[in-house]
């Protein structure tokens, strides 16, 4: 029954149905998948803690101002000092300010700065339906205005507005260039897999196709189902889409090439590769999938909603290569392999001698080789002491120089470090005094405005004496939340920039202490499914979870001393982890997986020494071309984004390499038929010999 459901995508009459199906899907997927960037919400809301105190302020404060505008700060500066001439233009370009669409309110200024030698605007800039990309184009408008007859005033707009438009124009020309780097990736390691000219086309193409269905139903579902979208959650989609998929596609076609040199007819070889092959696909990427769905326990919203994002996007990739991509294989036949064509009868071309020959190595002192590995890759887990994830400025959030970055650090010069990115505060109407002298004391706060009272409630605004992202100002923040939740009736909230980022800050670390835990006890149980077993999912996870402490350690040193970023995102653990765990076990899927169909019929010790040659080529590829399309993050000009793929792609190079090929084949060489406990294969003893021995070539050669 199974095998029939297994062959029916490249059955003989069936394969036309599934390519049929899949053209029709694409053509509106590919319209649906364009509309993507309508339904992103990049506003405060979209990332924030939903229950937090400052997501709270932004929504009672819609009263007093409107909860889409944000401020962009307007500097003028020269080192020589402003002169008269400077101070008439900047009252000028006041008035052409307003003039600009989505300008919205109230600018303040010009405010001269007390050196003389800078001027300041307070803008507030509407954040509209078009999202960042509206910022860009609102804040182009505005230096553009600002820069016209300047006669050497240097110009810079920073502060929200202006770290959004930055960020506006590098996810919207970015989207297009990391999509083709990554099809470009996958490309030059698909050639350098097949070695032929033709097969690398059907799995890129059928994960072109996943990668806009995915786009096109994750639109629907952010249009119709609520589904929260956002630039950040879009790219990782892209990367992620290809190279996960392109990992199922490379068991797969491995699997199939495998069974038509054992058969004759290549749809009964492909019927057998998907029915051996396709509980391991199936199981990685549930793991994948349910993982990241595990992030919709996050207090955070950016990552809250960046699981299921995902989840789509493995859940389609997982549909098209076990349905798109074996029709598209059948129906192109045997010399789609051009030019090694698997004819049938002859024999599989051992590859595995270079992983045969390192399990030989291995299993002649297997626990020495297993505790030496995980010594030295605990070594490398000793950096993560100097992993600074406390969160990391705007300015230096970017890679590359940011106009807005610069624009900062010329405001700082000349201005109060919290100018423009006050606490707002909301309470009851009757105690707005109260509340106002109350933070008047608060050390690090310099200005409090007078309450602004509509219908019961007053609205007041503190300005601090540092920079909004700093953690003086997220202490002063605490020390202000203190000061007036004593304040009994007056039900007083503190929000604004700096208690944004306490608040995220805050927030990060309860999803890591949530999140992970529920990650591994998730990964366990799809293991113990899998594999009946208990003992192997403890071992794996073992295994995933040393890489994953081994990977952090190693970029924290490269972070500091290679890379030079001031430190990481406060979600950059949290992210790491789950990537790198639920992709990193993929591995130990695909290889416990054929150890265990191999231990049926030649004992433990002796299937994992087959298991490992028969899949050492395809998951070193397979390992390649997820770190590849992960290292392509890097093309982005954001440091998470780099710190992210960075991380990524040497976690899987280092769990495909080293963690699947020796740590895992010498703890099953070591502990064998125990692997398995407590199922029926745990009562199965292996033969008595070394699992190494002479004899173990012919076997390896018939497979």
């Amino acid at each position: 029954m199974i095998r029939n459901i297994a062959a029916w995508p490249g059955g003989r009459w069936a394969k036309w149905f599934v390519l049929a199906f899949w053209i029709v899907l694409l053509v509106p997927a590919f319209m649906l998948a364009g509309k993507l960037g309508e339904v992103q919400k990049n506003d405060a809301s979209a990332w924030l803690p939903k229950a937090a105190e400052s997501t709270k302020v932004l929504e009672q404060s819609k009263k007093f101002q409107p909860s889409d505008n944000i401020p962009a700060l307007v500097i003028y500066d020269r080192a020589g000092g402003i002169t008269p001439a400077d101070m008439t233009k900047a009252t000028a370009d006041k008035t052409a300010f307003r003039t600009v669409p989505d300008v919205a309110g109230d600018l303040v200024g010009p405010i001269p700065s007390k050196d003389g030698k800078a001027i300041e605007f307070i803008v507030s800039v509407k954040l509209g339906k078009t999202g960042w990309g509206g910022i860009s184009k609102t804040v182009d408008a505005i230096t553009a205005i600002a820069d016209k007859n300047a006669n050497g005033l240097g110009v810079h707009v920073t502060g929200p507005g202006g770290y959004a438009a930055d960020s506006g124009k590098i996810f919207s020309s970015g989207g297009t260039s990391l999509g083709a780097i990554t099809a470009l990736v996958v490309i030059v390691i698909l050639l350098f897999t097949y070695r032929s000219p033709l097969l690398w086309l059907l799995p890129l193409l059928t994960a072109g196709v996943s990668l806009f269905a995915s786009e096109g139903l994750i639109y629907l579902l952010a249009k119709h189902a609520g589904l929260t979208v956002n630039a950040q959650s879009s790219f990782i989609l892209t990367v992620l889409v290809f190279g996960a998929a392109t990992d199922y596609a490379l068991l797969l076609i491995a699997r199939y090439r495998e069974e038509l040199r054992r058969h004759e007819d290549r749809h009964e070889a492909m019927a057998e590769a998907l029915h051996r092959s396709g509980p391991a696909i199936i199981a990685s990427a549930a793991t994948v999938a349910i993982s990241l769905l595990c992030l919709l326990l996050a207090a955070l919203n950016s990552t809250k909603g960046l699981g299921p994002v995902c989840a789509v996007g493995v859940g389609v990739g997982l549909l098209a290569m076990i349905t798109l991509l074996p029709a598209l294989l059948v129906i192109f036949g045997r010399w789609i392999f051009w030019p090694v064509r698997p004819a049938y009868g002859s024999p599989e071309p051992t590859e595995g001698g270079l992983w045969a020959r390192v399990g030989r190595r291995i299993s002649v002192r297997p626990r020495l080789v297993w505790i030496g590995t995980a010594v030295v890759i605990g070594s490398l887990a000793l950096g993560i002491t100097g992993l600074k994830a406390d969160g990391i400025a705007q300015k230096d959030g970017f890679v590359s120089k940011s106009q807005a970055a610069e624009g900062e650090n010329i405001m700082a010069r000349h201005f109060p470090a919290g100018s423009g990115q006050p606490l707002d505060i909301v309470t009851k109407a009757g105690s707005a005094d109260q509340v106002r002298a109350a933070l008047a004391g608060v050390p690090g706060v310099t200005e409090v405005t007078p309450p602004v009272v509509k219908d019961g409630e007053a609205f007041l605004r503190a300005t601090l004496a540092y920079g909004s992202d700093s953690s003086a100002a997220q202490n002063t923040v605490k020390a202000a939340r203190t000061a007036v939740h004593k304040i009994d009736g007056a039900e007083a909230k503190v929000g604004g920039s700096s208690a944004l980022n306490l608040d995220i800050s805050d927030a990060s670390r309860h999803d890591v202490q949530l999140i992970i835990p529920v990650v591994l006890l998730v990964v366990f149980l799809i293991l113990a499914l899998l594999l009946r077993s208990i003992v192997a999912p403890l071992l794996l996870i073992g295994t995933v979870v040393l890489s994953f402490a081994a990977t952090l350690g190693v970029s924290a040193i490269v972070f500091d001393h290679v890379f030079g970023f001031a430190g990481a995102d406060t979600s950059f653990p949290l992210w790491a982890f789950v990537f790198l765990v639920a992709l990193g076990i993929d591995y130990n899927i695909f290889l416990v997986t054929r150890v265990r169909e191999e231990a049926l019929e030649y004992g433990t010790r002796r299937g994992a020494l087959i298991g490992l040659s028969a899949t050492g080529g395809v998951i070193t590829s397979a390992g390649l071309v997820l770190a590849g399309t992960f290292a392509a993050l890097g093309s982005m000009p954001l440091v998470f984004t780099a710190e992210l793929g960075f991380a990524v792609a040497f976690g899987v190079l280092l769990d495909t390499i080293i963690v699947r090929s020796v740590l895992v084949t010498a703890l099953t060489l070591d502990v064998g038929r125990w692997m398995w406990w407590p199922g029926k294969l745990a009562r199965r003893h292996d033969d008595a010999r070394p699992a190494g021995e002479d004899d173990l070539e012919p076997v390896l050669a018939g497979r």
